[in-house]
């Protein structure tokens, strides 16, 4: 599943009338980017879900040409955020296996394979692709998963449950493999970090674990700064 539902203001006024997964870098948008990422890793199927510019982006994976069935979700009322958006296309699912949930702004060469294969081998309802970089948010983990979170910015922060032994502070990729009986464990309702659920399921001994790809190329287009730096990188002007 791609997650493309976001409005992208911190790019204003550039999505004022583009949608931040058609945005281009490298000659391709972002949603191009992600979703070929994804039928390389092995994916037969793809959900996309979309809330402004819904008919465009439908408009646009229906030129990609990527030889998968391409389901799009739409979130008519409001983006839902991650866990929302994941929760309203929850029927979309096959079910026959772990799927992978990938930002519509990330572009990366991580090997999303590897993510799945770890995954399957841990047996964790989830694994979220993590690396130590410089920001102001993190993840907090111990020896038995997802313990908490942190914004050195604000100085707050969220914890699951006591941590056990040593917590590493890990950045995020904004790309998850994650069980499909996850779906069955959201009581979360409307919109909503899917960080919620992570939290209240680890404090109940649900296994959420990191999968270290430091050192992997990752660009994340947040910003306009981010967008010309990660322009510059894929070769585009």
């Amino acid at each position: 599943m791609i997650l493309a539902a976001g409005r992208g203001t911190r790019l204003a006024p550039l999505t004022d009338d583009t949608p931040k997964a058609l945005i281009e870098v490298g000659g391709r948008t972002l949603l191009e980017w992600v979703a070929r990422r994804l039928v390389e890793a092995g994916a037969d199927r793809l959900i996309v879900n979309v809330h402004d510019h819904a008919e465009r982006i439908a408009s646009h994976l229906e030129t990609l040409g990527l030889g998968v069935e391409v389901v799009v979700s739409r979130e008519v009322e409001r983006p839902l955020e991650t866990g929302g958006g994941v929760l309203h296309a929850a029927h979309l699912f096959r079910r026959a296996g772990a799927f992978l949930l990938h930002n519509a702004d990330v572009i990366s060469e991580i090997d999303l394979g590897a993510l799945l294969s770890a995954q399957r081998v841990s047996g964790a309802l989830a694994m979220l692709a993590v690396h130590e970089r410089e920001t102001s948010r993190f993840l907090l983990f111990d020896a038995d998963g997802l313990v908490g979170w942190e914004n050195v910015a604000t100085g707050r922060s969220g914890h699951a449950r006591a941590a056990r032994g040593e917590v590493r502070r890990l950045a995020f990729a904004g790309i998850h493999a994650i069980e499909p009986r996850f779906l069955d464990l959201v009581e979360e309702r409307g919109a909503f970090s899917i960080l919620d659920p992570y939290l209240r399921l680890s404090a109940g001994g649900e296994r959420i674990l990191p999968h270290d790809v430091t050192g992997s190329l990752w660009l994340e287009i947040g910003t306009p700064e981010r967008l010309e730096a990660a322009r510059r990188v894929m070769g585009s002007a």
